[in-house]
């Protein structure tokens, strides 16, 4: 759907362009945006470099470990069956942390590779366990306390306070998290 959306887009916008006599206006925002788009992209290339080395080197640690000792009553909770010493239970808890820490580009990795993990232990490889389903839910709606990335974004483009939005990315992620996963826990209820 999106190969025709987008290419309509385009088309539309040449084309108004043309009519309208603005063709050298449009000619300036396409170079003036592939400029910032590079420069954005090496901003947050540098972010992402940082952390994803933190979280290699978090996950040769014992901080690890302790991390996944304080998510432990969380994870009992939304993952009631999978064991403390599974390395799914740690592939999950370094997923939560990356996301808790607001990098997605980062989480999404250690999140695909939870789920291979967990569909190797799964039974019916057609269906979705409801472990998988609530870490789709999960990583979906994370839950961020230093939103990372909208803080590299917001300084890249300029802003004068990029940290100022952090309380609502709090309450907006929380909410998200608390919804998605009150909704899981139901519909798993349900589907028994």
């Amino acid at each position: 759907m999106l190969n025709i959306v987008w290419p309509g887009f385009i088309i539309i916008s040449v084309i108004f362009a043309i009519l309208s006599g603005n063709l050298a206006e449009l000619n300036n925002s396409i170079f003036e945006s592939t400029s910032t788009a590079v420069n954005l992209s090496i901003t947050l290339l540098g972010t992402m470099c940082l952390w994803s080395g933190i979280m290699k080197i978090a996950s040769r640690t014992s901080a690890m470990q302790k991390i996944t000792n304080i998510l432990a009553p969380i994870m009992k909770l939304l993952f009631p069956k999978l064991k403390k010493d599974s390395e799914i239970y740690q592939e999950i808890s370094m997923n939560m942390v990356a996301n808790i820490l607001g990098l997605g580009n980062a989480a999404t990795p250690l999140g695909i590779k939870a789920m291979k993990s967990m569909q190797e232990n799964n039974s019916d490889k057609k269906v979705l366990t409801n472990e998988m389903v609530t870490l789709i839910v999960l990583n979906t709606a994370s839950i961020q306390i230093i939103p990372t990335t909208v803080i590299a974004i917001r300084n890249s483009l300029g802003s004068e306070n990029p940290t100022a939005i952090i309380v609502p990315v709090w309450i907006a992620t929380i909410c998200a998290a608390v919804a998605g996963i009150v909704a899981t826990k139901i519909f798993i209820k349900l589907g028994r």
